[in-house]
């Protein structure tokens, strides 16, 4: 075989070898940077659906606190979001909301108190504080996947 040949067939084969290594470092790093953003948008929905359940199930316990009149919009609300995180979240958020909605419908046939009997309950720190639980899982869940 001439020393043409072979150099001729060497620099062919270190062309496909440098061709196939920067696609496949270019393919797996499209790849990565694929899942991150998928991830990343994961994230954000159950962070915007963790967001949304706490400000209406504040509004509903508050509303709970002060009347006997449940409003069931709100609470048939509260209900599609705990679906929507039986989809998309872990057990232990699922139980917390499923436990704040529990205490929700409990207050509304509770005793109604007035505003200086709130204060009191706040002072105090009792019976207040439903969504501590949902927001240390929240909490929990967000350190899992590496956003805090």
């Amino acid at each position: 075989m001439d020393i043409t040949y072979v150099s001729a067939l060497s620099a062919l084969a270190g062309s496909m070898i440098g061709g196939l290594t920067t696609g496949s470092t270019n393919w797996l790093t499209q790849r990565a940077q694929a899942r991150a953003g998928r991830r990343a948008n994961e994230m954000l929905r159950r962070s915007d659906l963790y967001r949304d359940f706490i400000v209406a199930a504040s509004r509903s316990y508050a509303d709970a606190l002060m009347t006997s009149d449940p409003k069931i919009e709100d609470l048939v609300e509260l209900h599609a979001m705990i679906s929507r995180m039986r989809v998309m979240s872990t057990s232990p958020i699922v139980v917390a909301a499923d436990k704040i909605v529990r205490v929700i419908v409990d207050t509304y046939s509770a005793h109604n108190n007035s505003a200086l009997e709130v204060r009191d309950l706040i002072k105090a720190g009792t019976k207040i504080d439903v969504l501590k639980d949902f927001s240390e899982a929240a909490r929990e869940e967000m350190h899992l996947f590496g956003v805090l």
